[in-house]
């Protein structure tokens, strides 16, 4: 299940769970849409795969399967093997 990160990994924006501006990668890495364009280019800079739009969990399903409330930022994030 995805993890749903709080904030961009690299400028620390708020990215709630209904976000329409949050991109993860295959790792969840997760990033804001302005930093995944303009920073770097749509690829993750942790793993290198392609950044994509996160994907909104419906509310009803938030109270059995909350977002991670746990920010994670750029210096403290090791690269996925």
């Amino acid at each position: 299940m995805l993890e749903l990160r709080p904030n961009c990994e690299h400028c620390d924006t708020d990215l709630p769970a209904d976000s329409t501006l949050a991109t993860i990668c295959s790792f969840e890495c997760t990033f804001c849409r302005r930093c995944a364009e303009h920073v770097f280019s749509h690829l993750c800079p942790n793993c290198g795969g392609n950044l994509v739009t996160r994907p909104i969990r419906p509310a009803a399903k938030l109270n059995k399967f909350p977002a991670s409330t746990k920010r994670v930022h750029a210096l403290q994030k090791r690269t996925p093997n």
